[in-house]
């Protein structure tokens, strides 16, 4: 999700999720005006459902934005027969962590 798509999301009626993961977060004054003003120009959103949105489509944006370190090893060929290299940068380590990471987190009992 973009960051430019959630006004338009929750100018909707605000969405129930059922699978989520609960963090305390401490924010800056000024953050937190935000969040409240947020939540008062969009009440059929919860703080925290406003605040889950942003984080999510923050680090969509972070993941798009890591750098594509070619490796030397060819992994793929694109469609014009050109070798595709392995990524060295960050991006492949995210998605490895992020993927182990949601299997531990599915598989604990609710509540936890």
């Amino acid at each position: 999700m973009r960051i430019a798509e959630l006004i338009q999301r929750w100018s909707k009626e605000g969405q129930a999720r059922t699978d989520v993961h609960a963090y305390t977060v401490h924010l800056p004054l000024r953050d937190a005006a935000r969040i409240e003003a947020l939540h008062m120009m969009y009440p059929g959103c919860s703080a925290s459902q406003l605040m889950a949105d942003l984080i999510r489509a923050a680090l969509d944006e972070l993941e798009v934005a890591m750098p594509y370190i070619p490796g030397n090893r060819v992994i793929a060929e694109d469609d014009y027969g050109d070798p595709i290299y392995e990524d060295l940068g960050p991006t492949p380590q995210f998605y490895s962590l992020s993927h182990e990471i949601l299997r531990k987190l599915a598989a604990e009992p609710e509540g936890k």
